[in-house]
């Protein structure tokens, strides 16, 4: 999913912040025993969600697709003392592995982790958020967009994953899914109530600045 080579990959690795030893066994873990592990964000994405969210330092987070939680973890890094970061998964197979991971990360107390359909559950969130993360069925990114948008601070960023799809956003001739992606780049790109940037990292992500 990386768009870059794998020397170039490495040069950026050498040059981030490590992961903690936690982390590196989440990865090695999702590898070993979960279907699709690509949906992990891994160590050069998860110290950039880190490195944002210690920048905006916030106090609510929304996180809309868990997968192993690797993610949530890094995102919650950068909370305040008194931070929550709520994340929405419909996964139950993996509840145990999930909830494993977050009692060992230091941020267990601050992390809601909420099984069910987010299209559903997240508006039980009476909250309003400084950062969403967007990272679960793609097909329903523009819907999980319209749904919070409202509830993110002026000032707020939204960040959606996988947006550059494996390159193929790029083909002129595109299958069902690439044509979901390249239709809510193009939504995002035409919000006049956002500033907005791809960042090339990994599989892309969105930054979206509420304005």
């Amino acid at each position: 999913m990386s768009l870059i080579n794998d020397d170039l990959q490495n040069l950026l690795l050498a040059y981030c912040e490590p992961e903690s030893d936690l982390l590196k066994n989440i990865d090695r873990e999702t590898n070993l025993k979960v279907l699709m592990p690509r949906m992990l964000s891994g160590h050069y994405q998860g110290r950039v969600l880190s490195m944002l969210s210690k920048m905006v330092a916030p106090k609510r987070i929304l996180e809309i697709g868990t997968f192993t939680g690797y993610a949530t973890i890094c995102l919650a890094e950068g909370l305040t003392k008194d931070g929550i970061i709520y994340t929405l998964d419909i996964n139950a197979e993996l509840e145990e592995m999930v909830r494993s991971n977050f009692e060992k990360s230091g941020y267990n107390t601050q992390i809601k982790y909420i099984l069910g359909d987010a299209t559903e559950t997240v508006n039980d969130l009476d909250e309003v958020f400084d950062i969403v993360f967007i990272d679960a069925d793609k097909k329903n990114n523009g819907f999980y967009y319209d749904l919070i948008f409202d509830r993110v601070r002026s000032g707020g960023i939204i960040i959606v994953d996988n947006v550059l799809w494996s390159g193929k956003v790029l083909q002129q001739k595109q299958d069902k899914d690439t044509k979901n992606i390249t239709s809510f780049n193009d939504k995002i790109a035409d919000d006049e109530r956002v500033e907005k940037l791809i960042l090339p990292v990994r599989d892309g992500l969105f930054m979206i600045r509420k304005k």
